[in-house]
């Protein structure tokens, strides 16, 4: 029989930890311009890269990719649900210019 030691008590908890570091780097660094990529289009600064590293090490990619997600889906609850009107709605993203008049 095999045990995968990763789904293990250790295991988790070190993949949370490396978790909530990563996450935590990115809501400090929220000012500075995401220039890396992640899984599911999530984009984090160069800053976080080491977290972010240490956060794909520690879980499975399965566990990352499902972690990725909800944090998206928590930060586009947060943006719908945003006090300030400029923030409020969904993101607008710039569109390249593809037609010709």
């Amino acid at each position: 029989m095999v045990i995968m030691v990763d789904v293990l008590s250790k295991g988790r908890e070190s993949c949370y930890k490396a978790r909530d570091a990563f996450y935590a780097c990115l809501e400090k660094e929220a000012d500075k311009k995401p220039t890396e990529v992640a899984t599911v289009g999530l984009l984090y600064p160069a800053e976080c890269k080491g977290s972010r590293d240490e956060f794909v090490k520690s879980c499975r990619p399965t566990w990352v990719k499902h972690f990725d997600r909800q944090y998206c889906a928590k930060k586009r609850v947060k943006r719908l649900l945003d006090n300030d009107e400029s923030r409020r709605g969904p993101i607008s993203l710039p569109q390249p210019y593809t037609f010709k008049p």
